[in-house]
């Protein structure tokens, strides 16, 4: 009896012994939604845990000593953070995860706010849901900052401080994304791809982005979709289309299934533009993700995409009314024929990352993506040019009185395109404290089948006009003029192009401190080669990109912090790129190059005793083997050459924080100059030379009454280059588009709310009714200028191609 005794009490005084050593951490692991994250690691250099399909933990860990905890999970972002507790003591702590990538620049800091040392703009994704706009989503979202440009609220193309829209690199899950060739219109583009009932995080650079990045010259936009952990559903209607949502995981918290459905129809925007048509658009798109977890160490997901955009356009009638007050002028259009165009797309992605360690994550990824594109149409024009009567008795007032030329136009096209990308690559990322490492390589291949056949045929006075081209010379009446009759302008070709690339990178990023003073720096290097095998035969090349970022945060009481970022950035040419105004390809284009110099400060502030940051940003860009191009609403034609050389620089200044207590709202400025030299002939404007630019989002709400919202979308821009007539030399045509003012008006009520406490509507978490104004204030903006001959004095008016006037929609949302 004794002898047992002291024994149970040798055991109680060892248990004893070994708890005063030690203390406990308990908690949930939560996501950024404040969602459990169940299958999570919580690890130390002694010992290590895992939460339950709930989120918990539990970790015991030595007390009286600092120590390093690592929370991980394959799906998000290591969290670090340390301890010093006294034995037996026991805290209840519950970490929160990001699902954003590891990346030089985002830093969090001991109590301080977070900063972000690499100028990437971080945004709500709820900001981008309810900001209003005749084409709403993260695009719309993006006119608003500074440096970034778009005159045309029917698309959601965007070109960033003097580049073009096809040079931003676009991201979704790591994944990069493509977009379709043919579209010329913004009222043919229907869908983005990225879904903004999806996204979860949403990340901007404007210039002197890292090298794990690809090859373009001006932005990444990089999305993350959201990683579901429960059930969740939102369906929204307006007069502009439908969209639904929807997400869940298993039973066992394993597979989680992220879905989105979009219907979208622009009647209601292109009805109310000058040109009367029939209009019968069909834009629809499906998007599903797929994560499965193999374990805690591997997960596989998927992204899919399958959409189709059909454009059936038949115009009717069209007034322009143009020049001044002295002088008014009207450009009438009587049209026949009809325009049929089908833009299908498909895109999956397979995703397969293993993190054997908790500080190394490998990443394999294989997608294909594939478009088929067509576009017919036979559209003939009668046109009158005149002068308006303007009598205010007259029976006439408004109508064309005198004709300046009368004419006609034939448009006629049978384009039709198959490209199919396949992409294989592996990535990876190591993290030693306070050094990360970060490499890539991939291989793509592309396929092109592309046939093109239009051509255009004007008639003036009876007579047709033939294309003013060297060899067509007219020297009557002391030589006959027997040029053969040929069209205006006209293309025709078919393509058959195949594109191999190989694509690496390797960049290295460095945390530390010199004395008080934080330091953050990154060195990259990338280089791509490509092969193209195409009917003239084949052309190798390869270029090598080095870029770097340093970024410093002083121990000043001021909260502060320097950027300073640059390096190589270069473009190879992908098919558009390769193919000139007549359809031809030149397999001999070199990758346009551009040197960035950018250098900026994040300044946080109170202001009202509210929280501000000031961004600043000046940039320089310097480019080399430029391919000149132009643009025609949304379409771009090269020249498919290097005849040219560039420059572009400017300022960003943008202001955000809570302007009204409670939300986020910023005002934006940007300057921006931009200039081509072709064939050594002197810099002049490039098409996407817009010199300022103002952009306000702002949100407010009613204090007594906070289910009713506002949100106001304004946008200024000065006005673009207005383009030149076909075969016309740039140099001869340096006109300028009107400034565009557009301001884009919301307002929602809330009927149901998280905290709203009606019965009858206890099934749904949220219910808004809103009203949306598109345009408030009815400006007149145009996209593009119409070249038309006056017959008398032989000269050129532009008229103008005007876009949307003042619209409203009604907008009814649900959320479960």
């Amino acid at each position: 009896m004794r002898a047992s005794t002291i024994l149970l009490f040798i055991c109680l005084l060892c248990w004893n012994n070994s708890f005063s050593q030690s203390a406990v951490i308990k908690g949930i692991v939560l996501d950024e939604h404040k969602e459990a994250i169940p299958n999570a690691s919580i690890s130390f250099a002694g010992g290590s845990t895992q939460t339950n399909a709930a989120g918990y933990y539990l970790l015991s860990v030595p007390a009286g000593r600092t120590v390093e905890i690592t929370v991980s999970h394959i799906g998000f972002k290591n969290a670090i953070f340390k301890t010093l507790l006294e034995a037996g003591e026991i805290v209840e702590f519950h970490p929160v995860l990001s699902s954003e990538f590891q990346q030089m620049g985002e830093v969090v800091l001991t109590s301080r706010e977070r900063v972000l040392f690499s100028g990437i703009t971080s945004i709500d994704p709820e900001t981008v849901r309810n900001l209003p706009g005749a084409n709403a989503g993260v695009e719309n979202l993006l006119k608003t900052l500074p440096g970034v440009n778009s005159n045309n609220e029917l698309s959601t193309q965007y070109a960033v401080r003097g580049g073009n829209y096809d040079e931003n690199l676009v991201y979704v899950n790591g994944i990069e994304i493509y977009r379709p060739f043919l579209i010329r219109s913004g009222q043919q583009e229907g869908l983005s791809f990225i879904n903004p009932d999806l996204v979860r995080k949403l990340h901007f650079s404007a210039g002197g982005f890292q090298a794990k990045y690809g090859d373009k010259l001006s932005s990444v936009l990089d999305i993350q979709y959201r990683r579901p952990v429960n059930f969740r559903a939102s369906a929204e209607a307006s007069f502009l289309g439908i969209n639904l949502a929807a997400e869940g995981v298993s039973e066992n918290k394993k597979l989680s299934v992220l879905a989105g459905l979009r219907y979208r129809d622009n009647s209601l925007l292109v009805k109310a533009q000058e040109t009367e048509t029939n209009f019968q658009p069909l834009f629809s798109d499906a998007q599903l993700q797929l994560i499965y977890s193999l374990s805690d160490k591997m997960e596989i997901s998927f992204l899919g995409n399958a959409s189709v955009n059909s454009y059936n356009y038949r115009p009717l009638t069209r007034q322009t009314n143009f020049g001044t007050i002295d002088n008014p002028q009207a450009l009438l259009v009587h049209f026949s024929g009809k325009e049929e165009d089908l833009y299908t797309t498909s895109f999956g992605a397979l995703k397969f990352s293993y993190q054997p360690t908790t500080n190394y994550t490998a990443h394999f990824t294989a997608s294909a993506y594939n478009t088929q594109e067509e576009e017919y149409y036979d559209i003939v024009a009668q046109y009158r040019l005149g002068t308006i009567n303007f009598d205010l008795g007259g029976k006439d007032f408004g109508k064309i009185e005198s004709s300046r030329g009368i004419g006609s136009q034939l448009t006629h096209a049978r384009n039709k395109l198959d490209a199919l990308i396949v992409n294989f690559e592996h990535s990876g990322n190591l993290d030693l404290g306070n050094l990360h490492f970060d490499y890539g390589i991939k291989y793509s291949y592309e396929d092109i089948k592309d046939r093109i056949r239009e051509y255009e045929i004007v008639d003036s006075l009876g007579f047709s006009l033939r294309p003013p081209l060297p060899d067509l010379k007219n020297n009557q009446p002391y030589e006959p003029y027997d040029a053969p009759l040929l069209p205006f302008t006209s293309s025709r070709a078919f393509n058959e192009t195949g594109i191999e690339r190989l694509q690496a990178y390797v960049q290295w990023s460095y945390r530390g401190s010199i004395g008080k003073h934080e330091v953050w720096t990154n060195l990259g290097l990338r280089s791509h080669s490509w092969l193209l095998s195409s009917q003239p035969g084949t052309e190798t090349q390869t270029v090598v990109s080095p870029r770097a970022q340093l970024a410093v945060k002083p121990s000043w009481k001021a909260d502060i912090v320097f950027r300073l970022s640059g390096g190589i950035y270069q473009q190879p040419p992908f098919y558009r790129e390769l193919r000139d105004h007549s359809g031809k390809l030149n397999p001999d284009v070199e990758a346009q190059r551009a040197f960035h110099l950018v250098a900026g400060n994040d300044y946080s502030l109170k202001i009202f005793k509210r929280s501000f940051q000031l961004t600043s940003e000046v940039y320089y860009k310097d480019l080399k083997n430029v391919n000149p191009y132009t643009v025609e609403n949304v379409r771009i034609r090269y020249a498919a050459n290097n005849n040219a050389e560039a420059y572009a620089y400017g300022i960003d200044l943008r202001l955000n924080g809570e302007f009204v207590q409670g939300t986020e709202s910023w005002l934006s400025f940007g300057y921006l100059k931009t200039e081509e030299s072709i064939e050594e002939k002197g810099f002049i404007s490039r098409p996407t030379d817009q010199r300022l630019k103002f952009g306000l989002l702002f949100q407010d709400y009613v204090p007594s009454f906070p289910n009713l919202k506002m949100y106001l979308n304004l946008v200024y821009n000065t006005g673009l280059p207005g383009g030149s007539p076909a075969y016309a030399d740039p140099y001869l045509y340096q006109s300028r588009l009107p400034d565009y003012k557009r301001a884009d008006l919301g307002l929602f009520y809330l009927l149901k709310s998280d905290n709203s406490r009606q019965d009858f509507l206890k099934g749904f978490k949220e219910i808004s009714l809103g009203l949306e104004i598109f345009n408030i204030f009815d400006t007149q903006n145009s996209i593009t200028n119409t070249f038309v001959r006056d017959v008398y004095t032989k000269t050129h008016y532009s008229v103008p191609n005007y876009l949307t006037p003042r619209i409203y929609n009604l907008k009814l949302a649900f959320r479960l």
